[in-house]
């Protein structure tokens, strides 16, 4: 049985995955295809390509990475994701899909078609910054003649795009819909919103999981907490030992 692995955006929050897949490891389950989405591409990216899951942690928590952006005035967004491509290099010298251990799919938004675009061969970086870049905040990323935005746009937890690869799906996602603290200002109810239009995009395909791990817990962090990685990526991984052990059925440990 092959067992696939699907990673949600969710900026900061998405190094709980790397806590859920050090859990994996740990209990024996081999993923043999991953597909992430936004910040669930490039923590998915960094393990398929042979890190282990605390030297992603390192490796993304490290302030270079969120350093790299630059301004982009009198463009269409306010940043320029592309000057991440040459530091990503440093770490994924090969940039090519052919060249991971672990089969990805990276998913990006085509904002001017409307449609998800799912990538899965040839150039690996340019399809993980084009994931990752929200409109508004970034330009969209010219590549293979589209202009591409952030994948969770359309689709933030891109189950279907594992259909017929992998026998047996798990599901990482960061972004459990609860409330536990008030809404304290515009951007947090704009936020909010942002939730409540993805949780209701991703209702049937979080269902269509054969397990899903979402630890409540990650409501009490903010997509932009960097800072606190490593609480995320400890909260991920002890909701995930949990959850493996009591889950009734599970792919062959290999």
């Amino acid at each position: 049985m092959t067992t696939g692995l699907v990673l949600s955006g969710g900026g900061a929050r998405a190094f709980m995955h790397l806590g859920v897949i050090q859990a994996l490891e740990e209990s024996g389950i081999k993923i043999d295809h991953i597909c992430g989405t936004s910040a669930g591409a490039i923590t998915g990216a960094f393990y398929a390509h042979g890190y282990s899951p605390k030297e992603c942690l390192e490796i993304l928590s490290k302030s270079e990475l969120l350093r790299s952006v630059r301004i982009a005035f009198g463009g269409k967004g306010l940043l320029r994701i592309s000057r991440m491509e040459k530091l990503l290099k440093n770490y994924l010298p090969d940039n090519q899909f052919s060249a991971l251990k672990i089969g990805l799919t990276v998913t990006a938004t085509d904002i001017v078609a409307g449609e998800t675009v799912a990538f899965d061969s040839g150039e690996v970086i340019q399809p993980i910054l084009a994931s990752c870049g929200l409109p508004g905040l970034f330009e969209p990323y010219h590549y293979d003649d589209r202009e591409l935005v952030d994948g969770g746009v359309l689709n933030n937890m891109p189950v279907e795009m594992l259909a017929g690869k992998t026998d047996f799906v798990i599901g990482s996602h960061c972004n459990p819909f609860l409330l536990d603290r008030p809404l304290k200002n515009s951007l947090e109810v704009a936020y909010r919103a942002l939730l409540l239009a993805v949780h209701h995009q991703n209702l049937d395909r979080l269902k269509s999981c054969d397990l899903l791990i979402e630890p409540p817990a990650m409501s009490r962090f903010s997509i932009f907490d960097f800072g606190k990685a490593g609480q995320i990526f400890n909260a991920g991984y002890e909701y995930a030992v949990a959850a493996l052990r009591e889950a009734p059925d599970l792919p062959e440990r290999r």
